[in-house]
């Protein structure tokens, strides 16, 4: 598949969340009953997780436009910033989460890892870019974005394992782990240096 249609399939995917994310925000009528219930606990922990990631998955996407980063540098810098304050938002939050997640404690170790990788990356990828490493800054980019992305993978593997008849308490203990791990071995797969033969 062309690069240009990877990114736009990326992209429209990560939109389709962020509305689900901001829909779950704006009316919360329409949350499911376990966000319900975490949010008569712990209600900022839910609502910077609904937010962060909101932001995250949105913008993440057009960080790697190098039309937007060519033509109009300063929208770029302005929604990297915003990208990574919501990585660490949402990430903190998920991480308070992650102990009160469904699946029990293999859930909850997958996800904090997840929350703890993606503020790691985020981390990683703001202290390059401060450094003037515009290279290394990139790498760390596609790996904290593989990270984000498993907000879509999640929503992918949850109707699929219905669709396949799996017991959500048997499904969703793997796909704390599924929704992420694949993300990050495609994003170092991509990352590997390719040598083209001069043949």
């Amino acid at each position: 598949m062309p690069a240009v249609a990877r990114w736009t399939v990326m992209t429209v995917l990560s939109l389709v969340v962020a509305s689900y994310a901001a829909m779950l925000l704006s009316v919360p009528r329409v949350q499911p009953p376990f966000i319900q219930d975490r949010v008569s606990i712990v209600p900022l922990a839910v609502y910077g997780h609904l937010a962060g990631g909101m932001f995250a998955i949105a913008f993440g996407p057009f960080q790697f436009s190098r039309r937007l980063r060519s033509r109009h540098i300063n929208v770029h810098r302005w929604m990297g910033r915003t990208y990574l304050i919501a990585v660490v938002v949402g990430g903190l939050s998920g991480l308070a989460l992650a102990r009160m997640s469904q699946g029990g404690n293999i859930a909850h170790l997958g996800f904090a890892l997840l929350a703890l990788g993606w503020i790691f990356t985020a981390a990683r990828a703001y202290r390059h870019i401060r450094a003037g490493d515009d290279i290394a800054h990139r790498r760390w980019m596609i790996r904290n974005f593989s990270l984000t992305f498993a907000a879509v993978m999640l929503r992918i593997y949850i109707p699929l394992s219905f669709a396949f008849g799996i017991p959500f308490e048997q499904a969703y203990p793997a796909i704390a782990w599924l929704c992420w791990l694949p993300n990050v071995a495609v994003a170092e797969w991509a990352l590997v240096p390719r040598v083209t033969s001069s043949r």
